[in-house]
Order: structure tokens, then C-alpha cells, then sequence
């Protein structure tokens, strides 16, 4: 099996510099279209739509436990259901 000690008795660290400037020549240079800026961002619309967004996943999970609870019941555990609730 070859060996893979130091080449020359060069330093570890010397090595380690010549393969990152290696690394560092063989990389492509990034080319192509220069992007604008994104657009101003409207915090405030973002907060509505974020809250708005919010209250409708409570409702829709308030609706969907309340039918799981009706489905329940039909299901012939009425009693189990009703029992308590006066």
C-alpha cells in the first residue's frame, strides 16, 4: 500500500495551505445576470395577513374538534358523551 506520509518532509500545515490554494484556483467564478434588490417589504400587511392566517387555523381546528365530537357521539358513545354535561 502507498504511503501518504508528508511529501518532501513539508509540515502538515504547509500541506494543508497548498491544497486550500488549490481548492481556492480550481473553483469557478461565479458569473451571471446581477439581481436587484427584492422589493420594500410592508411589515404591517405582513402582520394582518399573519394574524388573519392564525385566526382562521383556530377556527377551522374549533370546527374540526367539534365534529369529531358530534361523530363521536353518533358512533353510539352518546352516553359517554353526554354524561356530565347538563
Amino acid at each position: 500500500m502507498a504511503s501518504r506520509g508528508r511529501r518532501c518532509g513539508a509540515p502538515a500545515r504547509e500541506d494543508e495551505l497548498r491544497r486550500d490554494e488549490r481548492a481556492d484556483q480550481q473553483a469557478p467564478a461565479l458569473q451571471g445576470p446581477v439581481l436587484p434588490p427584492p422589493p420594500p417589504v410592508d411589515y404591517g400587511v405582513f402582520m394582518q395577513g399573519l394574524v388573519q392566517a392564525m385566526q382562521m387555523q383556530a377556527h377551522t381546528q374549533a370546527a374540526l374538534q367539534a365534529q369529531l365530537e358530534a361523530h363521536i357521539c353518533l358512533d353510539g358513545a352518546y352516553e359517554r358523551c353526554t354524561a356530565g354535561k347538563s
